[in-house]
């Protein structure tokens, strides 16, 4: 595009270099801090590869195809203000939204986003010939060290996610028919036949049992596509980190009694963190269910807290069950992802989910080795504005700390 320096309307002409995309970016910006901006970024995966093989000159036709496709579906799909970035030889395509959308006149929404990165890819993929990598995020300000290259990579792994949760949605169809046909038959039987009492309670007991499997996953599929619409909302929330924990833990209750598991939590200094009670009940009760799930019968679950830093507290679940392989310590986080060592069954949804939403409000998760045994899942939430956790309040868990400590009823 060629853009005049005094004016935000603009021709679409072709795409800027994308240096030049990012000092613009960041003036537009600047001036208008509060309003976010949508990129969407296409990214030729093939075209190095097609370098190598055949050489720069046929990479250079097909990076041209696409291009020409890139700018002709832009010029329709987008605002003449909108700015598209492309470097010469690069497998890289952008387009920041600067504009409100036509039909709303408000920033696009992350179902706008979807479906014009959808219209940009398959042209692309129809004029180039390649398959082509896709991705979008909202840039909230390009200051400090923040670049429009880790915005790039953010916005691809962020399209990787989404490719992921549709094809595990597409391929977990099919196990949704499971527990719907095997109440149906229960129920069907129930009706249709004059059953003895005993028999129609088991059938019932079971039919209630399958109906709980169901809704279990069916929540955590909901929480899954219900968390891009929610992203950005967690700005200025806040709980008492003791009332969540405490929370957490008498939800997963019943579930420790009938696993015939111990639950102890640790003392620690309370305090406040910057995650919404709801919010990190269920974070908590996620990463709970899968410690007392896939540890031992008549186990040990632990529960602590430490400090990390003046913005950080580390919350930690510790087990004595078989812990994780260290091949396996990151894709456990991935949907429809299990344990090697995973004896209960299980949808691969409960630490997704989890990894998922302490994404949204800048925290983090991880698994290592507990001095129990087992896994020891790290959950690191961001301490709200003005608190803090002193170091010295916290007890580390260890097999001594452990057996001095009452177990949780």
């Amino acid at each position: 595009m060629v853009l005049a320096t005094n004016s935000r309307k603009r021709k679409f002409v072709g795409p800027l270099p994308v240096a030049d995309s990012e000092s613009l970016l960041r003036s537009l910006m600047a001036s208008d801090p509060n309003t976010p901006v949508p990129l969407l970024v296409v990214r030729l995966r093939d075209l190095e590869r097609i370098a190598w093989h055949k050489g720069r000159p046929a990479a250079r036709v097909l990076e041209r195809r696409s291009l020409r496709s890139f700018v002709a579906t832009a010029s329709r799909a987008l605002r003449a203000s909108d700015i598209l970035a492309h470097d010469d030889e690069s497998e890289d395509f952008l387009a920041a939204l600067v504009s409100p959308m036509r039909s709303t006149g408000a920033v696009a929404t992350p179902t706008d986003c979807r479906a014009t990165l959808a219209r940009l890819a398959s042209a692309m993929e129809l004029g180039g010939g390649m398959d082509v990598e896709t991705g979008w995020t909202i840039l909230y300000g390009l200051s400090g060290q923040q670049s429009l290259a880790a915005a790039v990579e953010g916005a691809l792994e962020r399209g990787n996610r989404e490719r992921e949760r549709f094809a595990f949605f597409s391929t977990i169809g099919h196990e949704l028919r499971t527990p719907l046909t095997s109440i149906r038959g229960y129920l069907e039987t129930l009706i249709e036949q004059d059953l003895d009492a005993e028999t129609t309670r088991r059938f019932l007991e079971v039919a209630r049992s399958e109906a709980v499997r169901l809704g279990r996953l069916v929540d955590g599929m909901f929480e899954i596509s219900m968390l891009d619409l929610r992203a950005g909302s967690h700005h200025g929330e806040s709980s008492p980190l003791a009332a969540s924990l405490g929370a957490a833990l008498n939800a997963v209750a019943p579930f420790a009694r009938a696993r015939r598991t111990s639950m102890m939590e640790l003392p620690y200094a309370d305090c406040d963190v910057a995650v919404a009670h709801d919010r990190l009940v269920q974070i908590m009760v996620n990463v709970l269910e899968n410690a007392i799930k896939h540890g031992r019968d008549e186990g040990r679950v632990v529960v602590s807290v430490a400090a990390l830093d003046a913005r950080y507290l580390e919350i930690r679940i510790d087990d004595d069950g078989p812990g994780v392989e260290p091949q396996e310590r990151d894709s456990i986080f991935s949907l429809a992802s299990r344990g090697s060592n995973a004896q209960a069954r299980g949808w691969g949804i409960g630490l997704a989910v989890v990894r998922l939403m302490l994404e949204r409000i800048g925290g983090e998760v991880d698994v290592g080795v507990s001095e129990l045994g087992g896994a020891q899942f790290r959950v690191r939430v961001p301490l709200h504005e003005g608190q803090s956790l002193k170091s010295s309040t916290t007890i580390v868990p260890t097999a001594a700390s452990i057996e001095a400590m009452p177990t949780r009823a």
